[in-house]
């Protein structure tokens, strides 16, 4: 059994990341911690964690982390970089659900992020968790960058036609929207029923923090760099992404087709079938990407719409695949759900 520590348990990508660890066949629960709730029994705070999570949550000062195979950060971003390199002298492996370690140039990170970077010689040897790309450096990760919910539903979207060479690089749109619970567990006032309901709206339009991990990672793919245009939207719904990329062609192809083949072996990205517009609901609390391809009247512009769970296969789901894969496991283990409907 893979004895597994959860660094910040309360906040919603950690009881997501609970719930499936639960369940999950090779794990042992080790540690669960939390700074204002500690004494408090797991179960109590999340009774649908009854029967399934007996542990209590502890402070990280009392937490035996060292004693853990794998720690996975569901914490704000700044935290895990400042307790990483001792976990990895004592050789465990990390799994960072935050931003710590998912771009390359620290400078360019301090600057989105508004602080100091405590660790970046780790930057370096982190590998960056998108399964469906970098599934052999996963393998022997000791520091695991998980990526962002907004990242993972563009990159999936439009990676097929980055690496086929299809595309105008300099005119990439990423047009998204997402549930409120991707604000996080916490007390804000755009993200109040009163606020939220009834409303949608744009936000982050002059730049957001996923931008630089996008245009990091559809850069390395093309070998060079990218104009992309990313503008995030909040949706009146707790959960799902939903994202509608556009493209200029530059070649032809069987876009249908190159989807098939290129997921054709992946667990966790369904295309659907021609003229498809998949939605979120069909995702949710489940670890698929769904994706459509569309080429309207036949013009230069390529449509493609993805939509995933973002505490799923956008956080927790995808940071359990990511374990599966560290450690040698199917990867679908504790991962096989049918998603919720309605």
């Amino acid at each position: 059994m893979i004895k597994v520590g959860v660094v910040g348990g309360t906040g919603y990508t950690g009881v997501e990341l609970l719930r499936l660890l639960a369940r999950h066949p090779g794990v042992a629960l080790q540690a669960i911690t939390s700074r204002g709730d500690a004494g408090t029994a797991v179960a109590d705070m999340f009774p649908s964690l009854r029967g399934w999570v007996d542990l209590a949550f502890v402070t990280p000062q009392d937490a035996d982390l060292a004693a853990c195979d794998v720690v996975f950060f569901a914490t704000p971003n700044g935290i895990a970089m400042n307790q990483a390199r001792e976990l990895v002298d004592a050789g465990v492996r990390i799994v960072d659900l935050a931003a710590d370690f998912r771009i390359r140039d620290v400078a360019e990170w301090q600057k989105w992020y508004g602080m100091e970077h405590a660790a970046p010689e780790l930057v370096a040897e982190a590998v960056y968790g998108l399964p469906e790309l970098n599934r052999e450096q996963i393998r022997g990760a000791r520091v695991l960058a998980n990526p962002g919910c907004y990242p993972t539903a563009v990159q999936l979207g439009f990676l097929p036609l980055i690496e086929a060479g299809l595309v105008d690089l300099e005119r990439l749109v990423a047009d998204a929207k997402s549930g409120v619970s991707g604000a996080g567990r916490k007390a804000e006032i755009h993200t109040l029923l009163a606020e939220a309901a009834d409303s949608f709206k744009a936000y982050g339009v002059a730049g957001h923090r996923h931008l630089p991990e996008i245009r990091q990672g559809l850069s390395l793919l093309s070998g060079q760099p990218v104009g992309l245009t990313f503008v995030p939207h909040l949706l009146p719904m707790i959960r799902g992404i939903h994202a509608t990329l556009y493209a200029t062609l530059t070649g032809e192809a069987d876009l249908q087709a190159l989807f098939e083949s290129r997921y054709r072996d992946e667990p966790f990205v369904d295309v659907m079938p021609a003229g498809a517009h998949p939605e979120t609901r069909t995702v949710r609390a489940s670890n698929m990407c769904r994706i459509a391809v569309h080429r309207p009247q036949g013009g230069d512009v390529v449509v493609v719409l993805s939509v995933i769970d973002n505490l799923v296969k956008g956080a927790a789901g995808q940071a359990v695949q990511n374990m599966n894969i560290m450690f040698g496991l199917d990867e679908r283990a504790g991962l096989d759900i049918v998603p919720v409907s309605p």
